[in-house]
């Protein structure tokens, strides 16, 4: 894709969310977006990066660790966004910035322990199953105090809120219940802050549900069709 393009398109998703975050009385500059750049090539994220975006989200470990190491731009924030391989969270924690998609206390132990040996503090956000699709990751609602719970004494790791991925579906309405769920755990569990918890922030919407998940709440939305194209296959 163009950088015209990319440009383009990040304008078109700044212009949408300001106006969903105005339309439902709240800030549009509580709302940061995460430019989902995977199977992209790194010079589509330099495109962005002129642009004037730094926030980047990846959905395999490799890549990331791959990307970040390419692309050395102290100003970048990466992202995390996929399923956690215990065995490799030791290759993206020395400059990974946010971890989305935080389902088990152990991943949290494995996060404390390599970010402690880089020196550095790592952000995550625990991610619970809304939609009820196994294949979609996340602990369970019931399980989410738990995890909090182990997660208050830690040093180079700090809880900073949610993730949701919502059931695709046609109509964005469809879904306005599942995130409506993760606000209502989110405010519910805030009891939890303490230590190395500090509930804040809430990673929910995609291309085709933003506009419903800021009308709910969201602080985080995880785009990349459009603003990249159609991702690519290996």
């Amino acid at each position: 894709m163009s950088d015209q393009d990319i440009a383009q398109n990040l304008k078109s998703i700044q212009q949408k969310i300001e106006k969903a975050a105005t339309d439902a009385g709240r800030d549009p500059k509580e709302i940061t977006l995460v430019a989902v750049s995977k199977t992209k090539p790194n010079e589509d994220i330099l495109e962005a990066v002129t642009a004037g975006h730094l926030q980047f989200g990846e959905n395999r470990m490799k890549e990331l660790e791959d990307k970040m190491a390419e692309i050395e731009l102290p100003d970048v924030v990466w992202h995390f966004i996929g399923n956690i391989q215990t065995n490799k969270i030791k290759y993206i924690a020395d400059r990974v910035n946010w971890i989305h998609s935080v389902e088990k206390a152990k991943y949290l132990k494995e996060i404390e322990k390599r970010a402690g040996k880089a020196n550095r503090v790592v952000n995550a956000l625990i991610q619970v199953n809304i939609s009820g699709e196994k294949q979609k990751g996340g602990c369970e609602p019931e399980d989410l105090a738990k995890i909090l719970e182990s997660a208050q004494n830690y040093d180079h790791v700090i809880v900073r809120g949610l993730m949701g991925m919502a059931t695709f579906v046609d109509d964005p309405e469809d879904v306005r219940s599942e995130f409506k769920l993760l606000k209502e755990l989110f405010d519910s569990h805030q009891k939890y802050n303490e230590g190395s918890v500090n509930l804040e922030h809430l990673s929910m919407g995609m291309t085709n549900d933003m506009e419903v998940a800021i009308q709910e709440g969201a602080t985080m939305v995880r785009i990349g069709s459009a603003i990249f194209g159609e991702r690519n296959y290996d």
